[in-house]
Order: structure tokens, then C-alpha cells, then sequence
């Protein structure tokens, strides 16, 4: 029979060992943007909860979503390994108020990663751009970069972490391209690529931020990368990924896999062989949209 100290040493075991296992799981902030366009585009808290619900399946895992493009209480982002931010940018980014870039940069330093996802990759070019130039290898630059609706067709992919399971695709996003990179793509790698077709450059020199750019229509033709990740000097990963418009797309397998993917890696989390399994239904898609 087991007498009272044995069992008492038992149980402190064993609740050291959940403390351990704990701890030792990765913490990933999935950071929503407010309501912004109509009904299934720009889903950004239900994009966000769906990627939430695969990830909460993967072992040593844990997603937290934050809404409306900033935490209430910034202790969120403590002990987080990564953190993605899916929300409206240009001039209303939710990270670009100064004290939240300096707040990012504390976290970027320490190593922790960050992904950006469509409309989260823009930030103004002198307020933010150098920062999510660092931190996730590229972003969009209005009068450079453009935001057309278009069949983006990925017909091979390179061998990374984040392209694991992931199958050649073909599928319609508002894929936002000729972003702005590191000069010589330092550090940064290609992880989508596709040809957009020549009409989406645009047919003459305006003054629209985003479309327009005699520089864009000089390289008709030429493929244009549209997700990219980067190792950074300080030990931390980012990630860009231009689309995400329509939140149907979520239910695309591939579609789905190279996100998730991106969201272990960022995280130093091993990527699955066969990446990141995950189910989604037609009624899950319908789930937690935005009230129009």
C-alpha cells in the first residue's frame, strides 16, 4: 500500500511534469483586425479563429486571437513565440503607433516571430517600412507596389519547411505583388510565385498609390513572389502573405497548409512532414463573420 508521503510525492511529480510540458509549448497570437470590407472579405476575426481552431490541434501548440487589431491588455504577447497580424494597414496598421512598433521591436529583439497577412503587409514607408522590411522580409509600398484581383497559379514550389504537404495550386485572391524587398532579396526566401497576367500592371501612368507604376508594367511577364519568409540576423523568422482577401480561400487545403506552416516556422516550431493537417467544412467558414 502506498503510504501519504508516497503519494503526496506523486502527485508533486506529476504536476511538475504538466508544469513542464507547459511550458514548453509554443504561444502563438493570432492579432485581428477590426470589421473592415463587405461580407466575406477582409474576414479577419474569422480567419483568424479559424487558423486558431487547426492550430489548437497541434501538439504543443497554443493560439490566442486577439480582435479588433490590438490586445486590451498587452501581457498577451508575453512569453509568445510568434504572433501574426491579419488586419486593414497603410495608414491606419494597428503596430505603427510608435509605441507599438517600439512594443514589436522589444518582442523582434528577443527573437520572437512575426507574420504579416493581405492587408497586413502594408505599412507607410516611413513608418513601418523599415521595421516590417527587418522583421518580415518585405511589404507592400504604396506607389510601388500594386493590389490587383487575380488566378494566381503556383506550379512549383521551393523545398522549405513552410511548403511541406503543400501541393501546387491555382486559386483567385486579390494577390498583392512587386512588394518591397531587401536590396538582393538578403535573407528573404520565396515561398509563392506566380505570373500575374500582364492586364493587372496596369495600362497607363496614374497617381493611384496603388496601381498605376510604370516600374510594375517594365516587368511584364516576369514572375512576382507574393509570399516570402526571412531568417532574421537576430534569431527570430518572419513571413508575408498577400492574400487572404476572400476568406473562402480558407478553405482551400494548400491554401490553408502553407499558413499554417508559416505559423509553426515563425514559431521554431518542426514542421509536420506532410505540414500542418487540418479539416475545415463549409459551415466552419460560415461561422463567426463579421455583422454587415
Amino acid at each position: 500500500m502506498k503510504t501519504f508521503r508516497s503519494v503526496i510525492a506523486a502527485s508533486l511529480a506529476l504536476a511538475a511534469s504538466s508544469l513542464i510540458l507547459s511550458a514548453a509549448e509554443k504561444k502563438i497570437v493570432l492579432v485581428a483586425g477590426s470589421r473592415s470590407h463587405g461580407a466575406g472579405e477582409h474576414e479577419f476575426r474569422a480567419g483568424c479563429l479559424l487558423l486558431e481552431s487547426c492550430l489548437d490541434r497541434v501538439p504543443g501548440v497554443t493560439a490566442v486571437v486577439v480582435t479588433n487589431g490590438w490586445p486590451a491588455e498587452v501581457t498577451v504577447f508575453d512569453g509568445a513565440a510568434a504572433i501574426l497580424v491579419y488586419a486593414d494597414g497603410g495608414g491606419g496598421h494597428p503596430f505603427i503607433r510608435p509605441d507599438r512598433l517600439k512594443r514589436m521591436g522589444d518582442l523582434m529583439r528577443k527573437g520572437v516571430g512575426l507574420g504579416a497577412a493581405h492587408f497586413g503587409v502594408e505599412v507607410p514607408q516611413a513608418k513601418g517600412g523599415r521595421e516590417f522590411l527587418e522583421w518580415t522580409g518585405g511589404y507592400f509600398e504604396t506607389y510601388w507596389s500594386v493590389n490587383p484581383v487575380w488566378d494566381a497559379e503556383f506550379a512549383s514550389l521551393p523545398a522549405h519547411p513552410i511548403t511541406r504537404g503543400v501541393k501546387p495550386f491555382r486559386i483567385r485572391d486579390e494577390w498583392y505583388y512587386h512588394m518591397r524587398f531587401p536590396e538582393g532579396m538578403r535573407n528573404v526566401t520565396p515561398i509563392l510565385t506566380a505570373v500575374p497576367p500582364d492586364s493587372t500592371r496596369g495600362g497607363k501612368d496614374t497617381n493611384d498609390e496603388r496601381g498605376g507604376n510604370p516600374e510594375v508594367r517594365k516587368h511584364q511577364g516576369e514572375p512576382e513572389h507574393v509570399m516570402w519568409c526571412i531568417e532574421r540576423p537576430d534569431g527570430g523568422r518572419g513571413f508575408g502573405f498577400t492574400g487572404a482577401h476572400f476568406h473562402k480561400n480558407w478553405g482551400d487545403e494548400n491554401f490553408r497548409k502553407i499558413v499554417l506552416n508559416a505559423l509553426l516556422w515563425i514559431a521554431k516550431v518542426e514542421v509536420p512532414k506532410e505540414g500542418v493537417e487540418s479539416k475545415v467544412t463549409a459551415q466552419q467558414l460560415l461561422e463567426n463573420l463579421d455583422p454587415k
